[in-house]
């Protein structure tokens, strides 16, 4: 059976099985009679989409919208061969992303040149072209109705160029990716989360991040769904954290920007501490060394996403 989360106003979260457990979610919004799926996982994610729409109640055609918050692979890897499955669906994508989704050779080369060709195609295999005509373009502004509900678009660039989030008019709640940072719930701690920033290659750019997270906690949503993973609430505060620790992500990377050939090393050594301070700072109950193995992968990115900022002229 699939991992689904329900929470109100009918939204749920369905583990994408990706990574590990809890380590992407794929937001199901059910409006009477009709569904959307905020991101898609990875092609693996495919049969596990399928039986959770089918636990719910609800069959492929009455998918009307497969919402792509950007087109990171861990978020649309998948949305080809669920675009295949779900007869029905209208994709939706920035503008930005819209032609990577048509034919997504670049798309697949830049990931090839993070993560190397071999593991790439290991993590998210064959990604498979979306027509064109099935595929709605989200510029700031547009908005698209799931029967009676009502969501609109916001262009929020600054963990990527080519990201949306989406608020919900039913709810006010909003979808965003990775644009409001990392939340796992296994650092949650007497119910109180906490966030860290992602700023992975190749497109973080700190004022755009600070501007999008503003316009964010300006809508006073009670709750926003995260990628990675799930709903978080006490949003102004973690609006907060988010701002400092982008701040601290930052002050990282200039620290060591002349390094050379030791920058990648010392930017991951100052993430590290920057993670442990966080956790002690805060009571996180997972020890030290689980810690470093769960966001082993998140800092690694991190330092990248860093290091192509420093190069881009920061």
């Amino acid at each position: 059976m699939p991992n689904i989360t329900d929470y109100e106003h009918g939204i749920s979260a369905i583990d994408s099985g990706f990574g590990r457990s809890q380590l992407a979610a794929i937001h199901l919004i059910v409006e009477d009679d009709h569904a959307a799926l905020v991101d898609t996982g990875t092609n693996a994610s495919l049969p596990i989409v399928l039986d959770a729409l089918k636990a719910k109640g609800l069959t492929p055609e009455q998918v009307e919208y497969i919402i792509l918050t950007h087109i990171h692979l861990d978020h649309a890897g998948g949305a080809g061969a669920l675009m295949q499955a779900l007869p029905h669906a209208c994709l939706t994508v920035h503008p930005r992303g819209a032609r990577h989704m048509a034919d997504p050779a670049r798309l697949v080369a830049g990931t090839n040149a993070v993560y190397g060709e071999a593991q790439a195609r290991q993590m998210y295999g064959e990604i498979l072209p979306v027509p064109a005509e099935r595929i709605l373009e989200t510029s700031e502004g547009t908005t698209i109705r799931l029967g009676g509900r009502e969501l609109a678009f916001l262009d929020t660039p600054g963990h990527a160029r080519h990201h949306v989030c989406i608020r919900d008019g039913r709810s006010g709640h909003i979808f965003a990716g990775d644009m409001f940072g990392l939340s796992y719930r296994e650092l949650d701690s007497d119910s109180r989360q906490f966030v860290f920033p992602t700023t992975t290659p190749v497109q973080f750019e700190p004022a755009a991040m600070h501007a999008s997270i503003d316009r964010l906690l300006a809508l006073r949503p009670e709750a926003i769904y995260v990628t990675h993973y799930g709903r978080v609430q006490d949003v102004p505060r973690l609006g907060a954290d988010l701002h400092r620790l982008i701040d601290a992500h930052v002050a990282v990377a200039l620290r060591h920007r002349d390094a050379g050939t030791k920058r990648h090393d010392l930017i991951k050594d100052g993430l590290v501490a920057l993670l442990l301070g966080e956790a002690q700072q805060h009571g996180w109950r997972m020890a030290p060394d689980a810690l470093l193995r769960l966001m082993a992968v998140d800092v690694e990115l991190n330092a990248q996403g860093l290091g192509t900022w420093l190069d881009s002229g920061a």
